[in-house]
């Protein structure tokens, strides 16, 4: 059974002529897996595509299989939220669950519904196509590196079941055509838009900078999980520390593998990092976090586009990530940043080297990065992509 765990009320609670309005705008829904305590990039963009579509002249609604009570995601979503609770997507529960969701499409009139995640992207997907005339999205967000064998088995098999697929890279999009095997003319790359009004100002003020007490700061933003490669970071910081005593290291994000979070820390007591190796935890304000910073690394093994490389652009850092997934479409290799290979702190230890080294280089491709962001990673020109979609599917085209 389908239940509101977040409900938007008309105004004052009576339906009044904007409400009526809004009520026939074509209605969209986003479906994703769950909605963990702490936030992936995916939850973020569900959330924030919620809240700009109204904009656009579409209503929005969210599904998902499961939410955390704690999760970031409830509180003040921009949108009504529900929950169809669902484990497994092939047992008595899951045949219930689609006659459920049929009867929601149906009474919520949706238009259009996008799916993030494999769950929501296969399941989610047939119920949609099978038992409705809405139009259906996907949002590809990877390169599969959560997948199980019947993922991919079901993901081709169901290759030809999606209207459009949003691919967050072109990495990611030859990954749909490639091993997906869905057809090229229906993959559509759509990169991550960020609001830059909130980065204008130049963060890293005299101010702001005199919080690094002299040092050089390297940070980096990520939850703790071993796809993101913080392991590979810290043996890079101990080549780099040799060289530059006065610098430290910073890594931004939440625990969500405690055991490899203990391997982290055993392996900074074991490189004698302990004194400038610090794990700041999630952080509330990425701007600031990233004012006092000189370089951004992201070290990961597997991405499809990071938010977190448009964000450390925006703030006009230079960049060193690994190249994986779209990092290398969003970092321009010698302009912007340095493009290491996944997996080699020597590379990433070199790479950060010849950024401290030179402050004026550094400088340069911070401000070539921010300049880059400006021109592909914006909010308007995701949304300009996703709504012209929008339409195009509307009209039957």
């Amino acid at each position: 059974m389908i239940r509101p765990l977040y409900f938007e009320e008309s105004s004052n609670g009576e339906e009044s002529s904007r409400d009526t309005a809004h009520a026939e705008l074509p209605h969209v829904l986003l479906v994703l897996d769950q909605f963990p305590k702490t936030l992936g990039g995916g939850e973020r963009i569900v959330l924030k595509l919620a809240g700009l579509l109204p904009q656009y002249g579409y209503r929005v609604s969210i599904l998902t299989f499961s939410a955390h009570p704690d999760s970031a995601g409830l509180k003040s979503p921009p949108c009504s939220v529900y929950l169809l609770p669902l484990q497994r997507t092939y047992d008595l529960t899951a045949m219930r669950g689609s006659l459920d969701l049929r009867r929601f499409l149906k009474e919520q009139r949706i238009r259009i519904v996008q799916t993030f995640f494999e769950s929501s992207d296969i399941w989610a997907g047939f119920v949609t196509k099978a038992m409705s005339n809405a139009k259906l999205i996907w949002s590809r967000r990877d390169m599969g590196i959560l997948r199980t064998g019947k993922h991919h088995a079901a993901y081709r098999l169901m290759a030809g079941a999606p209207d459009k697929v949003f691919a967050v890279s072109e990495q990611v999009r030859r990954h749909c055509i490639e091993v997906d095997g869905v057809d090229p003319s229906r993959v559509q790359t759509v990169y991550n838009g960020l609001d830059l009004a909130d980065w204008n100002a130049d963060p890293r003020s005299a101010e702001l900078s005199g919080e690094s007490g002299g040092q050089s700061i390297v940070a980096t933003v990520g939850n703790i999980r071993r796809v993101k490669g913080h392991d590979v970071f810290i043996r890079a910081a101990a080549s780099v520390a040799e060289k530059f005593p006065n610098s430290s290291f910073r890594i931004a994000g939440d625990v969500l593998e405690p055991e490899y979070f203990q391997e982290l820390q055993a392996l900074v007591s074991e490189l004698k990092l302990s004194d400038r190796f610090h794990f700041v935890g999630g952080v509330t304000n990425l701007r600031d976090y990233l004012s006092t910073a000189e370089v951004f690394v992201l070290p990961s093994r597997s991405e499809g586009f990071s938010n977190a490389i448009v964000e450390a652009m925006a703030a006009a850092l230079p960049v060193v990530a690994t190249n994986v997934g779209g990092n290398a479409e969003a970092v321009q290799d010698g302009v912007s940043g340095i493009i290491v290979p996944a997996d080699d702190p020597d590379a990433l230890a070199s790479a950060i080297v010849d950024l401290l080294s030179d402050t004026a280089k550094a400088k340069q491709m911070g401000e070539a990065g921010k300049r880059l962001a400006a021109e592909k990673f914006t909010t308007e020109a995701m949304m300009g992509q996703i709504t012209s979609v929008y339409a195009s599917l509307l009209r039957g085209e």
